[in-house]
């Protein structure tokens, strides 16, 4: 389920918060191409298997992580 979930703004901006290129854009953190909008650069990993990139495969990989990651860290944390 979760290799199928969107990709979302935040994701994208969480992913790297140093992706803003300034004067230019933003990079997309797979495939290093940069992006006039953060709208753009989503369309663009919505799309990016058609254009023969696999950016949303990396995008969805990194999200599956952190919800991995936050899930072991509420397994972790003390329940106060």
């Amino acid at each position: 389920a979760s290799d199928r979930a969107s990709i979302t703004v935040r994701d994208i901006l969480a992913a790297s918060p140093r992706q803003l290129v300034p004067q230019c854009g933003y990079q997309c953190m797979s495939c290093c191409r940069v992006f006039p909008t953060l709208w753009s650069l989503k369309i663009h990993i919505q799309h990016s298997s058609q254009e023969g990139y696999s950016c949303k495969v990396y995008y969805r990989r990194l999200k599956a992580l952190w919800e991995k990651e936050h899930k072991e860290q509420e397994a972790a944390s003390p329940q106060g």
